[in-house]
């Protein structure tokens, strides 16, 4: 899919606006200039050789002169994000030069494209909103070396799961994760030969708690997906190494077709 807003924006590019109407920055000798987006850049693309760009964040795109000696008449910037593409009009000297460039909507025009889905950012207010919900009565749990798993919500919108899951470490011993996987497994396995599991890699997950003493709640956004009845979707929760506790909750077919839309 990056590919196709790749090529997009390159066809875009640089003619997708007049070159007079373009938000004019001033790009100095021997200055970075950095242009913030509100969400991950996608792609890149500036009309002159002479002047180089990298990503030191993946929101961040980072633009100089390749060489203080050379010198450029005037060039164009374009860069997109996940639902958006923007142009600048960059032309040399000091005059009001800034070394921080905000994206502002007023610069952008709306890059829409079926198949995409939501960008990082609506996933992560869909995700706040949904995890300031206080947890109701859980739709499945799971107990094991005193560590306690819940499943408290299982919602959608579009093309997207969001499952709401919670642990309680009744031990005095920190929880230290190692990893959480999600994998489509057979409910019963006679033997591993014959097991076909399928991993899971989720679209976004709200809070990177690397650990937690008593309690932790996150939101994992998954796409939508569909397995057969004599399968289950697991949640493993793994501990660091040396204590290297496993817990894992099971989350059925039909707890996925019980979800409902995601609340306003």
């Amino acid at each position: 899919m990056k590919k196709i807003i790749f090529f997009i924006a390159l066809c875009l590019s640089p003619k997708l606006y007049a070159q007079d109407s373009l938000r004019v920055i001033y790009l100095p000798e021997n200055l970075n200039i950095h242009f913030i987006s509100p969400e991950p850049i996608q792609y890149v693309d500036i009309s002159s050789k002479n002047i180089i760009g990298d990503l030191p964040l993946k929101n961040v795109l980072r633009i100089r002169l390749r060489d203080s000696l050379k010198v450029f008449d005037n060039a164009v910037v374009t860069i997109a994000g996940e639902k958006f593409i923007a142009q600048y009009r960059l032309l040399p000297g000091h005059k009001g030069a800034v070394t921080e460039v905000n994206i502002e909507p007023a610069d952008t025009r709306p890059l829409d494209i079926a198949g995409v889905g939501f960008s990082q950012n609506q996933l992560k207010a869909m995700a706040l909103r949904l995890v300031a919900k206080r947890p109701g009565h859980r739709i499945e749990k799971v107990k094991a070396f005193g560590l306690k798993g819940k499943l408290n919500y299982v919602y959608t919108i579009g093309d997207y799961l969001f499952l709401d899951i919670s642990y309680h470490n009744k031990t005095n011993l920190r929880y230290r994760i190692a990893d959480i996987r999600f994998k489509v497994d057979d409910k019963k396995v006679i033997k591993a030969a014959n097991s076909q599991s399928v991993e899971l890699r989720p679209e976004f997950v709200l809070f990177p708690v690397p650990s937690f003493e008593k309690n932790y709640r996150n939101v994992f956004v998954l796409r939508k997906l569909s397995f057969p009845g004599n399968k289950v979707l697991h949640v493993e929760l793994s501990e660091q190494q040396l204590s290297g506790r496993v817990i894992i909750l099971y989350i059925t077919y039909q707890d996925i077709l019980n979800a409902d839309t995601l609340p306003d």
